[in-house]
């Protein structure tokens, strides 16, 4: 990254200062102004420097008193002017606050207490008056030292100083509008510490999360590289942009130069060279920043105590790498707000049916979700028990906004009797026929809400094959499991399933999140995969070349088969994959030399996937999935209509074009969830060959100008049909 475009990023990160002249000119003898959220009823946070900012003319002093604080600034060339008062403590008594300059501006009934932010899509958004017992929880909202203020929808593609929101008193007049979550876990605090509470909403129903988050957050994780590309691509005082700009203008002053000499010799011309698409603005909504740049931007540098969060919906089929788009978010708006870590309290999406979609899908995103509480000061709040399977959004916003007032109570506010956290695995010991498992917080002996069996506990081992129901007995913080199905289980997962209503809980009913534990055995003891499939070809890739030359190749011996399966192992990542074959000929399922006149873009059908990597789905429903199997060059166009694919980047559908002998593709994909279960790419060149097992970490899906084959150690391909 140049030092131009790390000092751009820079600028970001001093929100107060950046230079918007478009958005906010300097006016001759213009009244100082504040920004749209300051106003009457507003709630200001207690034990932090008071900021306040605004706009006025070049040189003016500006003087913020309130009490008996006051200090003094004056606006900048740019207009710009921010003083800082001393923090307050918290005051149940109204103020004022004062701008003096030019003019006056008098805010009223201004108090000092806890400011949080509200953030995610439709479950934050989510008001009052759509919760349970809407008509009973209006009517009790009576506490005007609660103020909420509602940000605007409003996308951008560049930083917004600007937001006009109003602040409005708790009360039953206005509690139905208020976001539901921030209300509930508002009361409680409000309750509890006996203090103002202010709630800025800033959310939006339906968003990503890559919408709400700054350049900076893109720019500090290693995995969204590709992101960041595309985002200081895009903005234009970076060097790429400048650069890329600069090239198409020389193809464009050429043409012109062309063109006109047709004019005159009346010869044909080729067309004017196209805009680069990778430096067209975003317009949508959901695509990177434009949420942060119009809806959060604005608010960064008001001091808040911290944030919570309700989102993923949107995100539920992404695996691990929604871990690392929520690190971007939180160390994000961290860095910019200039608060430190702040605390960051987020919900775990809820049960839901999502259609005809794998049911394994959702756990993993629970897995990405609970490994979000890595990062510091993050705590997260599990809902399987308040869920409701046939809608996104479960009514009982009760239940989250107490649980998340609870994270708040316990590590901001020094309530160390309060019980936040759910029951967590701790350990898995296995012992024969028995799996033990032991819990952390779990607030006293675990207990099952319904007084049954825990239930949607399964376990597996070697030659078990797949996963199998459990009997669990609980013993203190410990759960007993065993298996009819599986005579030495070594690993578990709990409520593994998008529609799991787990019932086993903690001393004080915090329910237990969705899990993984244990060491799964490998995939050939697991499946008895030697049992049921002879092997055809064996390859260490580390070979790979031009001419690929089999370690064991028996396709000689085979004479029929119905099944085909693939079981690659890339260092420490397995997956074995089998379906129907796709052909007859045993010499064109190995890798899609031009020698083997192996050419297939095609659907595949009964497809089955088992992986140690999370980002796959276990596939054992005979899905249907896709293979790019041919030796050739080819693009991105998605030309054999594969759903999902994308005709700009290398991913799920592709096609194959001349050279015959060119780059490569032996893939296979999920096109359901937009998954490659893997890709072997570009073979020809050896150690910079193409290997992946799920998607690719960079740009394109499917591994491809990854020349990833050097980063692994061990990587071998077997082949197999079924037995006769």
């Amino acid at each position: 990254m140049s030092d131009r475009t790390v000092n751009l990023l820079r600028s970001a990160r001093i929100p107060l200062f950046v230079l918007i002249t478009c958005l906010c000119p300097v006016l001759a003898n213009a009244d100082v102004r504040l920004p749209g959220f300051f106003g009457d009823h507003m709630v200001i946070q207690q034990d932090k420097e008071i900021k306040v900012w605004g706009w006025g003319d070049a040189r003016e002093e500006v003087t913020v008193t309130i009490d008996d604080a006051s200090a003094t600034g004056r606006v900048n060339d740019e207009g710009r002017w921010m003083v800082e008062l001393p923090a307050m403590k918290a005051s149940r008594e109204p103020k004022q606050l004062v701008v003096k300059a030019g003019n006056t501006l008098t805010l009223k009934d201004v108090l000092i207490g806890e400011v949080w932010l509200c953030s995610g899509q439709s479950n934050m958004e989510w008001t009052v008056a759509r919760s349970n017992r809407p008509a009973e929880e209006i009517a009790a909202a009576d506490f005007p030292l609660i103020r909420h203020i509602k940000v605007a929808r409003r996308p951008s593609m560049t930083p917004l100083d600007g937001i006009e929101a109003p602040w409005q008193v708790c009360s039953p007049d206005t509690v139905a509008e208020f976001t539901a979550v921030g209300y509930f876990m508002a009361r409680r605090l409000h309750q509890d510490l006996n203090v103002p509470i202010g709630l800025i909403n800033s959310s939006w129903g339906g968003t990503r999360v890559e919408p709400w988050t700054p350049p900076v957050g893109f720019a500090d994780v290693e995995a969204l590289s590709d992101i960041s590309r595309s985002v200081i691509g895009r903005m234009p005082g970076s060097d790429v942009y400048r650069k890329r700009l600069e090239a198409h203008l020389a193809q464009t002053e050429d043409w012109i130069a062309k063109a006109k000499s047709s004019l005159s010799t009346k010869t044909p011309i080729e067309p004017s060279p196209v805009f680069p698409p990778e430096l067209l603005p975003f317009k949508s909504h959901q695509d990177p920043t434009m949420l942060y740049n119009g809806m959060i931007h604005a608010l960064v540098g008001y001091p808040i105590r911290g944030a919570i969060w309700y989102q993923g919906e949107s995100n539920h089929v992404e695996g691990m790498l929604y871990f690392e788009k929520k690190k971007a978010l939180i160390q994000g708006w961290r860095e910019l707000w200039g608060q430190g870590d702040f605390p960051f309290y987020f919900v775990q999406i809820a049960p839901f049916q999502y259609g005809n979609e794998d049911p394994t899908i959702l756990p993993t995103f629970w897995e990405a979700q609970a490994a979000v509480q890595t990062l510091p000061k993050t705590g997260m709040v599990v809902i399987n028990d308040i869920a409701t399977l046939n809608d996104i959004h479960p009514p009982n916003k009760q239940d989250v906004g107490d649980r998340l007032a609870a994270w708040a109570l316990r590590n901001d506010y020094g309530k160390s009797d309060v019980v936040a956290r759910h029951p967590e695995l701790e350990s898995v010991v296995a012992s024969g026929e028995t799996l033990t498992l032991k819990f952390s917080n779990t607030a006293g002996d675990l207990k099952t809400r319904d007084g049954q069996p825990p239930s949607l506990f399964e376990v597996i081992g070697p030659g078990s094959r797949r996963y199998h129901p459990a009997e669990a007995v609980i013993d203190g913080d410990t759960v007993l499991l065993t298996s009819d199905e599986v005579m030495q289980p070594t690993a578990v997962r709990f409520a593994w399933n998008k529609l799991a209503e787990p019932n086993l809980t903690g001393g004080t009913g915090l329910p237990v999140g969705a899990f993984r534990g244990g060491e799964e055995p490998d995939l050939l003891s697991l499946l008895s995969i030697e049992s049921e499939y002879q092997l055809v070809y064996d390859l260490d890739l580390s070979e790979l070349g031009k001419q690929i030359e089999y370690d064991v190749d028996r396709s000689d011996e085979v004479k029929t088969f119905a099944r085909v399966g693939y079981l690659l192992e890339l260092d420490s990542k397995t997956v074995f994959v089998s379906m129907n074959a796709f052909t007859d000929d045993v010499k064109k399922i190995g890798i899609p030399t031009l020698a083997s006149k192996a050419r297939f873009q095609q659907s595949v059908s009964s497809m089955n996937v088992y992986t140690n990597v999370t980002d796959i789905p276990l596939i054992s429903d005979g899905s249907s999935g896709n293979i790019e199997f041919w030796p050739n060059n080819y693009g991105p166009q998605n030309g054999a209509r594969v759903p999902g694919a994308s005709n700009s980047v290398y991913d799920i559908g592709d096609s194959p074009g001349p050279p015959a002998d060119g780059y490569g593709s032996m893939q296979i994909h999920h096109p359901e969830t937009r998954t490659t279960i893997f890709a072997i790419n570009h073979w020809g060149v050896g150690a910079d060959a193409d290997l992946g097992i799920g998607n690719g970490s960079g740009q394109h899906l499917d591994w491809t100008f990854s020349g990833s084959a050097k980063t692994y150690t061990q990587k071998r391909l077997r082949v197999f049909v079924n037995k006769d």
